[in-house]
């Protein structure tokens, strides 16, 4: 009898473990959800670093006078309830929410407002380059306790479309964090100072990261308060392999990063969701047009001669478009770019034959994300494309932190750079501004691009008040960097995530980063 109660006690336990499970934690009655990501969070300060794991966790626990909301994206008043600016584009009003709170219970106030974009500036980090050559900190003015104004030093059109990746910190606990006058820094860099929908809990760095929801959120929850999540839990995988099965055995209840091959096999898969969306996210390949053989534009021409660019789109199993200009298709003024390079092996030879190496014989290398599959094997179109030139390409998988750190300087930069760029403004100078030489260090600069007519068309276009003058000159500027080929132009990827059915909330917004998730209307909807 004994044996045969055994027996049957291992058949149903060796039954239940074959059903999924439900990744989603419990605090009491209140459900935490799981996000499975291969990036970490190397820093949650919000005025020193982003990409798109940085700035998932700094929107769940900050707030900015403006969010970007929807597809097509728009910039919805948030910490501002209204704003108005001067006729010349060149004053700001923002008359705040008076009921938004600090995390401690301190107001969000015009003087929070104020020290939050003058530590922005005044770090020039992260978002600095963002606003700094029109706005500076003597120019942010408290006009009472609830209205704050910002005098640019010039007009600037786009200066609403980058509020929303200026969030607000808490002065009061930064000042109270800072070592020798670092702004509070380093206490930052693993502590949150926000007001916004999460808190942290855990921050175990390369491992997982939790937040908790704030109960008395001041802008309340979308989902309803019943509804809401109790947190949630970033967990760190690697390998979309490891994504897949966590995701397929609901040990998480979502996934970022996931293999064209994976998300086909699993979109009509039981229980799951493919989120698959048409995106701005660019790809492309940075060449370092500084320093190395990649400094020689005849080279640069015959590499993006001799690519094979039908193999881009095939490596995402047709989930992307080429690009046909250094600005994604469906952001404004975009033009499609006569002459572009296509795959011609004959042209790429004639200029090989311009070039400083015109038989080839030379190595060059080409890093990607570890553990990014289709950068990997984008590497791999390159190295045999390439062979047909006598070059030879390294492939070099990379942390990300790495690859920024090694791109920041034209010294340091590799040959070339696997990149995936989101425009992170609905304004054609998020784009543009990447090819500025102010913008390198950034790593959408890694190509240390300079060119002082591009730069001069820029700073004009950015100026200017009305659209019909600003059209001809972004036009201009996208044929003039196309002829200077500081990068290959490849591929828009489609945007895709999988998650379990039971995760309710997904809203997509094209204006997010690669992997970046609005965690705040997320919920689940389960026993």
């Amino acid at each position: 009898m004994k044996k045969f109660v055994m027996l049957g006690l291992a058949a149903a336990l060796l039954s239940s473990a074959a059903l999924p499970a439900a990744a989603f934690e419990r605090v009491g009655d209140r459900k935490v959800i799981v996000f499975g990501g291969r990036q970490q969070v190397p820093v949650l300060d919000p005025h020193q670093r982003y990409d798109w794991s940085i700035r998932m966790m700094q929107q769940s626990v900050y707030d900015a006078l403006g969010k970007y909301i929807g597809n097509p994206a728009k910039v919805e008043p948030w910490l501002a309830e209204k704003w108005e600016s001067s006729a010349d584009a060149k004053t700001w009003t923002f008359h705040l929410v008076k009921n938004a709170k600090f995390h401690n219970g301190d107001p969000v106030d015009a003087e929070a407002v104020r020290y939050s974009f003058e530590r922005g500036l005044k770090l020039n980090k992260g978002v600095a380059w963002m606003l700094k050559d029109v706005l500076d900190p003597s120019g942010i003015e408290v006009v009472d306790t609830y209205t704050v104004r910002f005098n640019l030093k010039s007009s600037y059109a786009p200066f609403i479309s980058w509020i929303p990746w200026w969030y607000v910190v808490n002065p009061k606990q930064v000042k109270a964090n800072e070592v020798d006058g670092d702004y509070g820094q380093k206490w930052l860099t693993e502590n949150e100072a926000g007001s916004g929908p999460f808190t942290t809990k855990r921050w175990e760095q390369n491992v997982l990261y939790e937040l908790v929801a704030v109960d008395s959120y001041w802008k309340g929850w979308p989902q309803g308060e019943k509804n809401r999540p109790a947190g949630i839990i970033y967990k760190i995988i690697r390998e979309p392999a490891a994504q897949k099965a966590a995701v397929q055995r609901g040990e998480v209840d979502i996934v970022e990063g996931l293999t064209p091959d994976d998300y086909d096999q699993i979109k009509n898969a039981k229980g799951l969701v493919v989120q698959n969306h048409t995106g701005m996210t660019t790809f492309g390949i940075k060449f370092n047009t500084q320093t190395g053989p990649t400094k020689d534009i005849n080279l640069r021409k015959a590499i993006a001669y001799a690519v094979d660019y039908d193999s881009f789109v095939k490596v995402y199993n047709g989930a992307a478009a080429l690009e046909t200009s250094p600005f994604p298709q469906g952001m404004q003024g975009h033009v499609d770019v006569d002459g572009r390079p296509k795959y011609d092996l004959a042209k790429a030879k004639e200029f090989l034959a311009k070039s400083a190496y015109p038989n080839g014989g030379i190595e060059l290398d080409y890093y990607h994300v570890a553990g990014l599959e289709e950068a990997r094997r984008i590497g791999l179109v390159l190295l045999d494309n390439l062979s047909k030139l006598n070059i030879k390409v390294n492939v070099i998988p990379e942390q990300w932190p790495n690859m920024v750190a090694k791109g920041s300087k034209p010294d340091t930069a590799p040959n070339m750079t696997s990149v995936f760029v989101t425009p992170i403004s609905t304004d054609p100078d998020a784009v543009a501004y990447q090819y500025h030489r102010n913008a390198w260090g950034q790593y959408f600069a890694m190509s240390h691009y300079d060119n002082a007519d591009v730069n001069a068309l820029i700073d004009k276009a950015r100026t200017l008040g009305k659209w019909k003058e600003r059209a001809p000159l972004y036009a201009e500027i996208q044929k003039k960097i196309v002829a200077d080929q500081p990068e290959v132009f490849g591929v828009i990827q489609n945007r895709r995530w999988a998650h379990r059915d039971y995760l309710k909330g997904f809203a997509f917004s094209p204006v997010r980063f690669t992997g970046e998730v609005d965690l705040y209307p997320l919920w689940i909807d389960a026993k």
